[in-house]
């Protein structure tokens, strides 16, 4: 463990500022809500995936072992609406969008967590917890259901802050004569012949959405663990829905301990598509999969999506994603221009690490990225090259050798590489041949495709302007 550094983070379940202090220094154990598979992520999805997996970079530079789960909801009435309007079943749709949401986030930078547990294999695990509920008078069923029984729990609203009447309204209950109380929620709900079901104590059916991830995390982490996370919109009902049951569940119901389940709290701000709510009906619903096929570089989005502080509002445009483009453009040409220089190890330069302590100050971070590209650009030294290197690579940048980033960042779908590559070596022979006006005429018909022509004495690279 690095003793010398501290983490602080803000605690969304105590809404301040606080050093990060883990149960055991020497296994860190987190966990981030994943996705629902039945449609490719779009980029808020991303956002959290990027944020988490940032957060999982930094804490295992600081402790020897760090355990980072993130689930997969393969059961859910989206899951069985979309199964039914395509005929295909349904774990068909869950393992075809699983895997192209793991590929999706690669590209992107982002890690396989350490543990991806999927929903449909801890059925036991929740219906166990569903009984204890039941059990300590904090459940009851109802008609084939199962319901929370929200006045039960005296510290419900301590996450997200909300009044009773908020709650209601939040949540979007539905009106049921079987509830107790509005609020209400439900564990288990029955499942007709022709939808995907499991046997239980209350009737075949299958699981509410909340009681999946307090199983997935308590099977693969143990309670509590330290730090759960998860995009703001998930804060209200899902997250405090997870922190009633799993309280509950583990004999903390009365007593106010809201962190018998997760110690801390972190949450990433919402995502707009130019300063707007993401929807489909207003046509601006962006996926990562959709930017990766139109040829988007994977780190310009992880770039751009770690522009501005994991908490603050994120505004996604083609604008913010050609500046991360340019960003890592430049980046990259100055590793280009520092082929000729040896590589060295290097530790995590101070000041990215200080910024990332600071509760993932990434635009922080960023200011530190320039400075250090400054200095490997005028110093060109084994040193500054190996400190940007090292600071860029723990936020998930400058991963590819410059020629390879700037033959696979060419987005213009009018260029073809092989014809910006053969123009290439055709200008290196009439430069050979003495042919200078020949090499002008080729700079300047790839100039007016957009092609940016980089020279150095250890050969000629291109990228899109």
């Amino acid at each position: 463990m690095t003793t010398s550094h501290i983490l602080r983070i803000h605690n969304s379940l105590t809404r301040t500022k606080e050093d990060f202090v883990p149960l055991d220094a020497y296994h860190v154990r987190i966990y981030a809500c994943g996705p629902t598979v039945y449609n490719f992520a779009h980029i808020g999805n991303a956002r959290m995936a990027v944020v988490f997996d940032l957060l999982a970079r930094v804490l295992r530079v600081l402790y020897p072992k760090v355990t980072y789960a993130s689930n997969i909801t393969d059961v859910d009435d989206k899951i069985m609406d979309a199964a039914t309007a395509s005929g295909a079943p349904i774990e068909q749709i869950t393992r075809h969008f699983e895997q192209v949401y793991n590929a999706d986030m690669a590209a992107l930078g982002v890690s396989l967590p350490d543990i991806q547990p999927r929903a449909t294999e801890h059925i036991p695990q929740m219906i166990g917890i569903i009984e204890k509920l039941i059990s300590a008078g904090h459940a009851y069923a109802a008609e084939g259901h199962v319901l929370f029984n929200v006045p039960s729990f005296t510290g419900y609203g301590g996450l997200s802050g909300r009044s009773r009447d908020d709650q209601i309204a939040g949540a979007r209950v539905d009106v049921a004569p079987f509830k107790r109380d509005p609020a209400d929620f439900v564990l288990w709900k029955p499942s007709s012949p022709d939808q995907v079901g499991w046997d239980s104590p209350w009737g075949r059916g299958r699981p509410g959405w909340h009681i999946e991830c307090s199983a997935m995390a308590q099977a693969h982490l143990g309670l509590p663990f330290d730090l759960h996370g998860g995009g703001a919109d998930l804060k209200f009902p899902h997250h405090e829905n997870e922190i009633a049951q799993s309280c509950c569940a583990a004999g903390h119901g009365t007593d106010g301990n809201l962190a018998a389940f997760s110690r801390y709290w972190m949450h990433n701000g919402f995502v707009t598509v130019e300063g707007e709510k993401m929807s489909k009906s207003l046509g601006n619903f962006v996926t990562v999969h959709d930017l990766i096929e139109a040829g988007e570089a994977g780190e310009a989005m992880r770039y751009a999506l770690l522009s501005a502080h994991y908490r603050q509002p994120l505004d996604w445009s083609a604008e913010s994603l050609a500046n991360a483009q340019k960003s890592l453009d430049k980046f990259y040409r100055i590793l280009h221009d520092l082929s000729h220089v040896p590589d060295m190890d290097a530790p995590v330069p101070a000041g990215i690490m200080e910024a990332l302590l600071d509760d993932l100050n990434s635009p922080k971070a960023y200011a530190e990225l320039n400075a250090l590209a400054k200095d490997a650009a005028e110093l060109k030294t084994p040193e500054a090259k190996a400190a940007l290197k090292k600071g860029a690579n723990l936020m998930g940048f400058l991963t590819l050798d410059p020629a390879l980033w700037f033959s696979q960042t060419s987005k213009n779908a009018a260029v073809d590489g092989a014809w910006v590559e053969g123009l290439l070596q055709e200008r290196v022979d009439a430069k050979k041949a003495k042919n200078f006006a020949r090499a002008d005429a080729i700079r300047d018909e790839l100039v007016a495709k957009g092609v940016v022509i980089m020279d150095s004495p250890t050969g000629t690279t291109w990228r899109m302007g």
